[in-house]
């Protein structure tokens, strides 16, 4: 977070005080401002700096467990299986599962557009079939 400093204005009632006072305050805002954007300079170049080496530590780290991960070309069907169950693992671990609450207004909707889609359906099934009967009573 930024370093923020206030600077309250005085009202001394003296005019030239009043006037030297809005000078150095305003010097004094300046400077601040100065200082704490340069501040935010070197932060963003130090977190750039930390983004790159965590990269490629990470992308170091990738390739050394690729070379482990090598196997005999019999297994890898069942290295391929047995990592697709684990990785499936770790996903049901991470979702966010709904309330009961939820749980039964989501179902209830899915039921009432399942209704709704079949009534149109059927009745689009129920309108072709008697135009089609219709055209085949005049052949």
């Amino acid at each position: 977070m930024a370093n923020v400093t206030r600077i309250k204005a005085k009202d001394d009632g003296a005019k030239k005080k009043a006037d030297k006072s809005e000078d150095a305050e305003v010097t004094r805002k300046v400077t601040i401002r100065a200082k704490n954007s340069e501040n935010k300079k070197v932060r963003a170049k130090q977190a750039a700096a930390a983004k790159k080496a965590e990269k490629a530590e990470l992308k170091a780290a990738k390739e050394a467990e690729a070379e482990k991960k090598k196997v005999f070309i019999l297994f890898r069907p069942f290295a391929a299986i047995g990592r697709y169950i684990r990785d499936s693992f770790r996903e049901v671990r991470q979702v966010r599962w709904p309330d009961r609450k939820s749980t039964w207004k989501m179902t209830l909707s899915v039921v009432v557009y399942v209704i709704l889609i079949a009534a149109t359906i059927m009745l689009l099934d129920a309108f072709f079939t008697f135009i089609f009967n219709q055209l085949l009573k005049n052949v």
